[in-house]
């Protein structure tokens, strides 16, 4: 059976799988064939939770398959002894016997493999397999990461050049970084990407990650989470290097604007695409509250912090006085003990005006009207969403792009405050009140303005809307000359 057959591979951590399944269903909805390919563990945790089996029903031509774990530890980062640089660096060594399998095998009901749309955190794993098989096919990366950091990640090896890196210490770390194209004095050597940083611990290096980003340029194209109104500057820097760039972005809200648009919003799931079981019980209470009256507060699916921190987040939010919706994963807090004490005026306010869940269906809650702000590990799809919510946020990175978005949050979208490197009551609850009372209005004002711009690109005519009217031919017609 001749046709388009595309095989999507993302790297085996939440932040990844989620905006490749997005786009999975993207292309499914336009009828092309597409494997999704996941390791054992991500693909047990989006079936115990995320109810993929019903996308399978719903999509004839979306077909899901697995490879082994490529680690040994666990099922995500934080279990054992397993880190993201560990299923990162482990994953990018052993996949490609795994892959390649999947590669040669066709049936006759599917077609065979005429694109590869792989995590660009992969490198060269794509070229070097097709080119050992000695196959023709097409090779997309998706960087799942910010544009706003990718750049920074393609553009450190100049930094080097330029003395402008290493940073040498605490006392550099507000040293501006002035020649990186586009971004001109505008980085701090805080505001770079963790790695970036003298004494980070993990086996992510700076010469690693600089290097699988450089591999991107032998792709055939790249696709990027965002879109052009967000990321203008950026891009038009990126696209010096790689002439062929997708814009897709904001994913999430692509897919259910598609949806609407092709009146199968009633037909095809609404899958939850997560790694944790939902709560849904903090929506019935957020019904309960005024409209922006609530801070949600969650730091993604990887974030870990100290009881010194959590004490600190947990006295700024309740002194702030405001309610605030808490998502607390059990495993957020590091060497946290069930015997620890929690003092009681903390117990008392949150009884008083807050709600904790281990975690929360994020895309609705965002998009409840009784939410005012966000404080965020500024992960890139969190960001998103917040962006595409209207909801300005508070931004307190953990690590990778984190730094960067973080930055582009504060002092160029200008909808939120950046609290990186401080963790103090004191600073907790004045952004809290910032965001929630005293620059509210300012910073509502920019958020909803970004909010439009994010619904008209994936609308008819919009840029991101009219760069998926570009990719779906692009991968046919590549696919015929790949049969």
């Amino acid at each position: 059976m001749a046709g388009a057959h595309v095989v999507m591979f993302p790297c085996p951590l939440q932040g990844h799988v989620r905006p490749m399944l997005k786009l999975a269903e993207l292309l499914a909805l336009h009828h092309l064939h597409v494997t999704f390919l996941n390791t054992q563990s991500s693909h047990n945790r989006l079936t115990r939770y995320g109810d993929i089996q019903s996308l399978s029903a719903s999509y004839p031509t979306l077909h899901f398959n697995t490879i082994a774990d490529c680690y040994s530890h666990g099922n995500h980062p934080g279990s054992g002894d397993t880190t993201m640089g560990d299923i990162i660096l482990s994953t990018t060594l052993h996949a490609k016997p795994l892959l390649r399998n999947i590669l040669l095998a066709h049936t006759p009901e599917i077609p065979k493999v005429t694109s590869i749309i792989q995590d660009g955190i992969f490198g060269s794993l794509s070229n070097d397999l097709a080119s050992e098989l000695g196959i023709r096919i097409t090779i997309l990366h998706f960087r799942t990461s910010s544009p706003c950091c990718f750049w920074p990640y393609f553009w450190l090896p100049n930094l080097f050049k330029t003395n402008e890196l290493p940073i040498r210490g605490d006392e550099d770390m507000d040293r501006i970084i002035s020649n990186m194209p586009g971004m001109e004095n505008l980085l701090r050597c805080r505001d770079l990407p963790s790695f970036c940083r003298p004494g980070t611990k993990g086996n992510l290096s700076i010469d690693w990650v600089s290097f699988q980003t450089k591999q991107s340029l032998l792709a055939d194209a790249l696709i990027l989470n965002t879109f052009e109104e967000l990321d203008r500057l950026v891009l038009s820097q990126i696209r010096l290097h790689f002439p062929k760039v997708y814009t897709l972005g904001p994913l999430h809200h692509h897919l259910n604007v598609r949806k609407a648009e092709t009146n199968e919003a009633n037909d095809t799931p609404s899958i939850r695409n997560s790694f944790f079981e939902e709560d849904k019980s903090c929506m019935a209470w957020l019904d309960a509250q005024a409209q922006g009256s609530v801070l949600y507060v969650s730091f993604g699916s990887s974030t870990v912090v100290t009881r010194q921190e959590l004490m600190e987040f947990w006295h700024g939010l309740v002194n702030s006085k405001k309610r605030f919706l808490w998502v607390m994963r059990p495993d957020l807090v590091v060497g946290r003990e069930n015997g620890d004490r929690i003092p009681e005026e903390l117990e008392e306010g949150t009884k008083e005006r807050g709600f904790m869940v281990e975690w929360a269906p994020q895309e609705e809650v965002l998009a409840h009207k009784a939410i005012g702000g966000f404080l965020t590990h500024s992960g890139w799809n969190s960001t998103l969403e917040s962006l595409v919510a209207g909801v300005p946020m508070i931004c307190w990175p953990y690590f990778a792009d984190q730094q960067v978005n973080s930055r582009f949050v504060s002092d160029v979208w200008k909808v939120g405050l950046d609290m990186k490197d401080v963790c103090d009551r004191d600073v907790v609850e004045k952004m809290v009140n910032d965001i929630m009372v005293h620059r509210r209005d300012e910073f509502l004002k920019s958020a909803q303005a970004m909010a439009v711009l994010a619904h008209q690109s994936v609308s008819p005519g919009g840029s991101s809307h009219s760069s998926m009217q570009e990719l779906i031919p692009y991968i046919k017609s590549v696919s015929k000359e790949n049969n």
